[in-house]
C-alpha cells in the first residue's frame, strides 16, 4: 500500500496521511494485515473508531440525551446531573471523569474508584479497560498500568490498533468479506455501522478490491 493509496482509502489530509502512514505500514507488517482485503477493513474500522484518525482518546462530554447510550449504568437522576445540558459548554473534567467511573467501573478488571476514566478508550482502536491495557501492554513491551498515556503516542496508537486487531482474529473476518460480523467483533454490535461501510467502500475503491 503506498502512502497515496492509504491517503485516498482513509480520505484524508495530506498532513494526517504523512503523520499516520509510516506507523500503519509498519503495524500491518507486524500483524499480519497484509492483504488488501485486510487493510481496506482495517482502515474502514479505524477510522470510525477515531473519527477519521483524528481522535486518540475517549470523551464523556456527553448530553443528558447522549447518557441513554450506557443503558442502565447510569440513573435518570446520574444523567441529569452529570450530562450536558442545553446551552452548557463542553463539560468540565470533573464531570467526565465521573461518568466514566461510574459506566466503566467493576468491569474487564476496573476495579479502584478511578479506573473508569484512568483506563478510558485510548488509541487509534481505543483500547478501554484495566484488562485490556494489561493484555495490550505486554504485547507491545510497555507499561500501560502505571503510563496509559502511551497510547496518546502515535506509535503505540498504531500498534495498539493492530494487537486488538490480531487479538480478536479480526483478519478472519475481513479474509471473508463478512464486514458486519467485523463491526460486531470491534465495537460489540453494530454502531456505526453506516459510516464503517461508507469507509468500507471508498478503501476498498483505492486499494484496488
Amino acid at each position: 500500500m503506498t502512502k497515496d493509496q492509504f491517503n485516498r482509502a482513509a480520505s484524508l489530509s495530506a498532513d494526517l496521511a504523512t503523520r499516520w502512514y509510516p506507523h500503519l505500514i509498519s503495524m500491518m507488517a507486524e500483524f499480519d494485515i497484509s492483504s488488501p482485503a485486510r487493510q481496506a477493513a482495517f482502515i474502514a474500522q479505524i477510522g470510525t473508531e477515531s473519527g477519521g484518525f483524528k481522535t486518540l482518546s475517549e470523551s464523556f462530554n456527553y448530553s443528558i440525551a447522549g447518557l441513554a447510550i450506557f443503558g442502565n449504568r447510569l440513573t435518570a437522576s446520574q444523567r441529569e446531573q452529570l450530562g450536558r445540558r442545553n446551552g452548557e459548554g463542553p463539560l468540565p473534567v470533573e464531570r467526565q471523569r465521573a461518568i466514566a467511573n461510574l459506566v466503566y467501573a467493576g468491569r474487564y478488571g476496573n476495579k479502584a474508584a478511578g479506573d473508569g476514566y484512568k483506563f478510558r478508550g485510548r488509541g487509534l482502536k481505543q483500547i478501554t479497560f484495566l484488562d485490556n491495557y494489561l493484555a495490550c501492554g505486554r504485547a507491545l513491551g510497555i507499561d500501560l498500568i502505571s503510563n496509559p498515556d502511551l497510547l496518546l503516542q502515535d506509535e503505540y496508537a498504531a500498534r495498539s490498533a493492530g494487537w486488538f486487531w490480531k487479538a480478536n482474529n479480526c483478519n478472519s473476518f475481513a479474509d471473508s468479506g463478512d464486514f458486519v460480523g467485523l463491526t460486531k467483533r470491534i465495537n460489540g454490535g453494530d454502531n456505526g455501522l453506516a459510516d464503517r461501510q461508507a469507509r468500507y467502500a471508498v478503501a476498498k475503491k483505492a486499494l484496488g478490491i
